[in-house]
């Protein structure tokens, strides 16, 4: 066993830069709590002539990634290029070459992971991905070991920092949705295309890993209901508040007698809840457990220094068990539990609902009708003026808990009668205490 542990870097970007500072930054501690030094070694990119303002002196830089794959002093492996086809083959090939792997890459394990799982366990190596999810909140340790002992109940999370962006200054200035995405395209918080941030695909990405670590189950990610923020307003947003809620992007996992929910799309959240007090580009994970009772987990969800120090963590856990000199252990069991994702349809929850509807007599009693016909009732409503376009009435309603198929039922009822003018609109409440 050689003194020290050796690092090759694949993908030099934000994230690569943000590790490398904080091996520099942090050297002394950094060794002192891994058991064996850390070196890092080599680095792999495309681009490797561009200044990243980190000092890579005595750091072999290259194009070729065999560099890194063949080298046998190379001990840890770090796959920060993204995507899923190449960074899935590199996974691979680390792995059959006895190296540890430390991943920040959601989108690959989302579909992938088990199977990647069982590849690293079969040849006694590490798979590590503490920032694959909430950037340098630790959420991924505190499953795996902090509260491993605790039966997870339910897991409420704002996962992904543009949208929750987005949502603030849309509700703090307000603002109209497209020119809130400018504006965090502007600043760096948004890409130049953005619709994994804004459709919910990156935030359910990250739901599935939370899930299978927390219930010790598999979870397809085709199972996992997705709907982003592009349809909200900046009345969705003030009607929310004035009726004491907030609207975020909330990705959400429940245990049930039968199967789980698993679910991603905007939800009004209690402003008296911690959750509602997440702003800007900030992370939050709400964990419902038993002993455990509620506790929430805060801090950066994105950028180079909070999710290169959470990749750092991951190398130091390869250090630990290195100097150890057992076989590696990877704690994650997504096979003890038989439960499967049970259909949307069957989610139970109090709804918010937008209605366009004629000024007419009656047309009210009706939409109240067609609700009730599906045992769903109202718990308040809210009747705005008059639209300036063509004279329909804003009218917002919230439920009572239903079931997602009933409230769709009866909402079907709804968009056919001759005095509503538009599609209703629904969004779901959580009514999360705490």
């Amino acid at each position: 066993m050689s003194e020290k542990v050796c690092v090759g870097l694949v993908g030099f970007g934000v994230v690569g830069t943000g590790m490398v500072s904080c091996l520099l930054r942090n050297t002394e501690q950094i060794n002192a709590r891994s058991g064996l030094p850390v070196s890092l070694k080599t680095i792999a990119d495309l681009d490797i002539t561009t200044p990243r303002g980190v000092d890579t002196q005595g750091v072999r830089l290259t194009n070729q990634i065999d560099d890194i794959l063949n080298d046998p002093e190379i001990d840890v492996v770090v796959e920060l290029v993204g995507g899923t086809d190449f960074a899935h083959t590199l996974i691979v090939k680390a792995l059959e070459s006895g190296k540890d792997v430390v991943t920040a890459n959601k989108a690959l394990l989302a579909y992938r992971g088990p199977e990647l799982f069982e590849l690293a366990e079969k040849k006694g190596r590490l798979l590590l991905f503490e920032a694959a999810v909430g950037g340098g909140i630790p959420i991924i340790q505190v499953l795996r070991n902090g509260i491993c002992s605790t039966e997870i109940i339910s897991i409420h999370g704002i996962l992904n920092g543009t949208a929750n962006y987005i949502l603030t200054r849309m509700e703090e200035s307000g603002l109209d949705f497209q020119t809130a995405l400018i504006e965090a395209q502007a600043r760096g918080y948004a890409e130049a295309d953005p619709t994994f941030d804004i459709e919910g695909h990156d935030t359910a990405h990250k739901i599935v890993l939370l899930s299978e670590i927390a219930f010790g189950t598999k979870v397809s990610f085709d199972d996992v209901y997705r709907e982003g923020i592009t349809r909200l307003t900046s009345f969705d947003l003030n009607m929310a508040q004035e009726l004491g809620y907030r609207i975020k992007l909330l990705a959400v996992a429940k245990r049930h007698d039968t199967g789980l929910e698993v679910r991603v799309h905007p939800a009004l959240v209690p402003l008296s809840s911690q959750i509602a007090a997440v702003s800007g580009v900030f992370n939050a994970i709400f964990v419902e457990g038993n002993p455990l009772g509620p506790a929430m987990f805060y801090g950066q969800g994105a950028g180079g220094d909070a999710t290169g120090a959470a990749v750092v963590a991951d190398i130091m856990e390869a250090a630990r068990q290195k100097a150890c000199g057992s076989h590696r252990q990877n704690y994650y069991n997504f096979d003890h539990q038989n439960l499967t994702v049970r259909p949307m349809g069957e989610s139970i929850c109090s709804y918010y609902l937008k209605l366009m509807l004629q000024d007419e007599p009656g047309v009210l009693a009706q939409v109240a009708a067609a609700l009730g016909d599906q045992g769903v009732s109202i718990a308040s409503f809210i009747q705005q003026d008059p639209h300036a376009e063509h004279q329909a009435i804003p009218v917002v309603m919230t439920t009572h808990c239903a079931s997602e198929s009933a409230v769709l039922a009866a909402l079907k009822v709804v968009h056919q009668l001759d005095g509503v003018v538009e599609e209703p609109f629904l969004l779901r409440i959580e009514e999360l205490e705490g």
